[in-house]
């Protein structure tokens, strides 16, 4: 049974978060260093499409369970305006935050030190679209084998 709370809320079993996930996206998480972008986008980097989103990736020697720097970026070519470069990259954004527990709270720990998401769409979407994007490309990228590409999801 759900039962409203004193904040309106709904309360029940659907609505209650787990106790120790945060969803957060700190500053700490933000890949700034224009050193680390270049290592990412170099030779080094794997990456595949999920269209609309291209993912790149560097993996660590060791699985880790600590959350991978993150990069997020929308083309200026492709979307002129800094509106629309902004809510792309805000959606982007919204959808890592609340769906990077798929990465945290993997089995064994991820393999990802650096990520990059691109949004490389041609036409503005809606969030749902991006979520449900960004979450097939987290568990491709969890079903990568160690040493090569990670195997194809159909959505």
């Amino acid at each position: 049974m759900n039962e409203l709370t004193a904040k309106g809320r709904l309360e029940g079993p659907r609505s209650q978060p787990s106790a120790k996930r945060k969803y957060t996206f700190p500053k700490e998480e933000h890949l700034c260093r224009k050193k680390l972008i270049e290592e990412l986008f170099s030779k080094q980097g794997s990456s595949f499409g999920v269209y609309p989103l291209r993912i790149v990736w560097i993996k660590t020697a060791a699985p880790t369970t600590g959350p991978p720097q993150v990069l997020i970026s929308v083309s200026k070519r492709t979307f002129k305006r800094a509106v629309d470069r902004n809510r792309l990259k805000r959606l982007v954004r919204e959808a890592y935050r609340l769906n990077k527990y798929r990465l945290l709270e993997q089995p064994g720990g991820h393999q990802v030190s650096l990520l990059g998401i691109i949004f490389t769409g041609k036409e503005k979407s809606e969030y749902a679209l991006v979520e449900k994007k960004l979450i097939s490309a987290l568990l491709r990228l969890l079903d990568a084998p160690p040493g090569g590409p990670p195997s194809p999801v159909i959505v």
